[in-house]
């Protein structure tokens, strides 16, 4: 029999933590006391238990630190069944010795301890299907990462260009705008009511009234005007060059002639109106202009 008191009795609040590393030691304990039964003996100490499993985690803790350096060295993140080989041969442990060891008749079984199922994590990108291992690469090697950390993932949608969806998309879009002008001028202008008991249920934008109410729809919108103000603009431009061109000419056969007339008794030369008086505001009275034909070079 071994002999040594166990830990028990008054369970203080420990942290995860604390508790791994208690449930860790009293395992390394249980596997130091079979060691030292298939060995022969009969009742140990506790100090003496307690050396022997300071050095067994001393020494597995070696071998993890050795295999982890030997794995970050070949730019892997996982250890494999060949960092630890590598690990026991650079410490001097016989590799080949450990098949006899395993196999021993007189071993004892360890039952496993109960473990906790972590809790999942929901995965937050799921993308693709996650691959296995091919023939030629071992079980024991890790399994492959997340299928998105590899493989092209769009972080956007491609634009719909179906007709129905687009249409059926701008008329909810128009709908939304016309509503929210609506409510708007609603808050911020005269309203009416439907019901008299209720004034704000149901909020009608006032009508004002208009002496003219048929001239809105007889004025044209802006854009109309903007390109009657551009045709004007491009005419009156090739008007005042044909002008020029032509008072120039005149300008060279009449020059002695202007040099030698007498100024008119106010002094001041008479010049011709401008085109801008002559404009009339309404664009339904301006006087109609023939469109320009481009012939054909």
């Amino acid at each position: 029999m071994l002999t040594g008191e166990r830990s028990g009795g008054n369970k203080s609040n420990t942290s995860p933590a604390e508790n791994y590393y208690l449930a860790r030691r009293r395992t390394l304990q249980v596997v130091v006391s079979s060691l030292l039964t298939e060995c022969g003996f009969e009742s140990a100490e506790k100090a003496a238990v307690e050396t022997l499993t300071e050095m067994m985690q001393s020494y597995i803790t070696e071998v993890g630190r050795c295999a982890k350096a030997s794995c970050e060295h070949t730019a892997r993140s996982t250890p494999t069944l060949s960092d630890v080989v590598i690990t026991l041969v650079e410490m001097g442990f016989n590799v080949d010795t450990l098949p006899v060891y395993a196999k021993r008749s007189q071993r004892m079984v360890i039952t496993a301890p109960p473990v906790t199922n972590a809790p999942v994590i929901p995965k937050s990108l799921v993308a693709g299907q996650k691959r296995t291992h091919p023939a030629y690469i071992p079980s024991h090697f890790p399994e492959f990462p997340d299928p998105h950390t590899y493989i092209k993932t769009p972080t956007f949608r491609e634009p719909v260009s179906e007709y129905q969806v687009v249409r059926e998309k701008a008329a909810s879009q128009r709908r939304d705008v016309e509503r929210a002008l609506t409510r708007f001028m609603a808050k911020t202008g005269e309203t009416q009511s439907l019901f008299k008991d209720d004034l704000t249920a149901f909020p009608l934008i006032a009508a004002r009234p208009s002496s003219i109410p048929y001239l809105s729809a007889l004025l044209p919108s802006e854009l109309e005007l903007q390109a009657l103000e551009e045709t004007d603009s491009s005419e009156q431009d090739d008007q005042t060059d044909t002008e020029n061109n032509h008072n120039n000419n005149i300008h060279d056969d009449t020059g002695a002639d202007k040099e030698n007339a007498v100024l008119p008794p106010g002094g001041v030369v008479p010049t011709v109106k401008n085109n801008e008086e002559n404009m009339i505001d309404n664009p339904y009275l301006r006087p109609v202009k023939k469109p320009k034909v481009r012939r054909k070079k």
